[in-house]
């Protein structure tokens, strides 16, 4: 990228701008509709010509946000869980009964959501039996596994790995550290979770085998896989952090494919759902759209007065949303 913006291909002109009013702290498609988490109580709906619909959700600031493009599920620090379908209708999921703050929450399969208050975690079914386990610290991450009903929760010292309709005990993968966030591979051989260090760990499954991702100039905000699940995409350095997931160690001995080189970095990432193309976006506001076959870059916003907190394709890759931590917001369309 190297500074030179003029001298690349730009969609940025393709831009509708969303008056979302405040911070932006996730953003997710639900059908045709862009759904962005603002900071306090609401979810602002945004349609493709533009008609917007305000949900209030949580009586206080939503904390946490997750999507699988049917429902949005969101934790806020009223102490709620709640479940926003894509015509905008909500409802009450769970309510913790010390009013704790609700940190993470996750969607799985069958409809089963998880969710983590102080020291912490639970697994409500799609059924809606709610279980619950005690962790040896809040939970930094939570995440289900793409193959059944188990659920990784990141802490301090590792992560727990639990059966929520098991008699056998959590398995627990150590490392020493805070682990803030935690995902699966697409195929489920690879568990990886971004640390308080400017560093990645991760766990090969089938043998417990560690792997350090390191080289990062901050602490990783954001993480993505690519189509197919062959690499994972990071922010954390001034250019966008592609780590090879192909073969059956993984990035063990491996180096990352460093794209996108910038003066400022990069804060958030997001890939394109059927190609290998990523949108990254930097703390200067300015997001590109990046190739994974030959780097090829394209300018898709121009920097602006704060960082960009979230970036979201729709399904078919045809639009782009993002949002940052000043409440700019918008839709490209790339169709």
């Amino acid at each position: 990228m190297s500074d030179t913006q003029n001298s690349i291909p730009s969609v940025a002109d393709r831009v509708n701008p969303v008056a979302a009013g405040a911070p932006v702290v996730a953003v997710h498609f639900t059908k045709d509709r862009a759904a962005f988490v603002l900071g306090e109580e609401t979810v602002l709906f945004v349609a493709a010509d533009g008609s917007e619909q305000r949900v209030a959700v949580h009586a206080g600031g939503i904390l946490s946000a997750v999507a699988d493009g049917r429902r949005i599920v969101t934790g806020g620090d009223d102490g709620s869980v709640v479940a926003i379908d894509a015509q905008g209708k909500a409802e009450t999921l769970a309510t913790d009964p010390k009013h704790r703050w609700i940190d993470r929450v996750a969607l799985g399969p069958d409809g089963a959501v998880a969710w983590s208050a102080g020291k912490q975690a639970f697994v409500r079914s799609g059924k809606g039996e709610v279980k619950s386990l005690e962790l040896p610290s809040s939970a930094g991450g939570l995440a289900f596994s793409p193959k059944g009903l188990r659920v990784a929760i990141a802490h301090y010292g590792g992560v727990t790995l639990w059966f929520p309709n098991a008699v056998a005990a959590p398995e627990t993968f150590a490392w020493k550290g805070s682990h803030l966030d935690v995902t699966f591979s697409p195929d489920g051989r690879f568990l990886v979770t971004a640390m308080q260090e400017p560093m990645l760990h991760g766990w090969r499954l089938a043998d417990a085998k560690d792997m350090r991702m390191s080289g990062y100039s901050a602490k990783v905000r954001s993480c993505a896989w690519t189509a197919g699940g062959k690499w994972l995409a990071t922010s954390g350095s001034e250019q966008l952090i592609m780590w090879p997931f192909q073969s059956k160690d993984g990035p063990m001995g491996k180096q990352p494919r460093m794209l996108a080189p910038y003066s400022k970095r990069a804060v958030a990432v997001a890939c394109h759902p059927k190609q290998e193309i990523v949108a990254v976006g930097f703390e200067d506001g300015l997001i590109m759209l990046c190739r994974m076959e030959d780097g090829a870059e394209i300018l898709a916003k121009k920097p602006g007065s704060a960082p960009v907190s979230v970036l979201a394709w729709s399904a078919d890759g045809a639009r782009l949303a993002f949002g940052t931590e000043d409440g700019e917001a918008g839709i490209a369309d790339l169709a």
